[in-house]
C-alpha cells in the first residue's frame, strides 16, 4: 500500500465520518452543522481523488516497467 492510497483511504473515511457527524448534529439542532457537512464533502472529495491518483500512478508505473522490459537494447545515445 503506497502513501497516496493510504492518505486517500484516511481522507475518504474522515469525510464520511464528518458527514455522519454533520447529519447527527443537524437532527440535534446545532446551528454549525452546515459547515461540518461542507468540510466533510471537501475532505471526502480530496480523499477519493487521492485514491484515483494512486491507481493511475500504479498503472503508469506498470506500463513503464513493461516498456523497459520489452526494449532493453533501445538507448537514446
Amino acid at each position: 500500500m503506497n502513501k497516496y492510497l493510504l492518505r486517500g483511504i484516511i481522507g475518504t473515511a474522515s469525510g464520511l465520518a464528518l458527514g455522519m457527524l454533520g447529519l447527527y448534529l443537524m437532527r440535534g439542532g446545532f446551528l454549525g452543522y452546515k459547515w461540518i457537512l461542507v468540510f466533510g464533502v471537501i475532505v471526502f472529495g480530496v480523499g477519493f481523488l487521492t485514491i484515483v491518483y494512486s491507481l493511475i500512478r500504479k498503472i503508469e508505473r506498470k506500463s513503464l516497467l513493461d516498456g523497459r522490459r520489452k526494449d532493453p537494447t533501445d538507448n537514446d545515445d
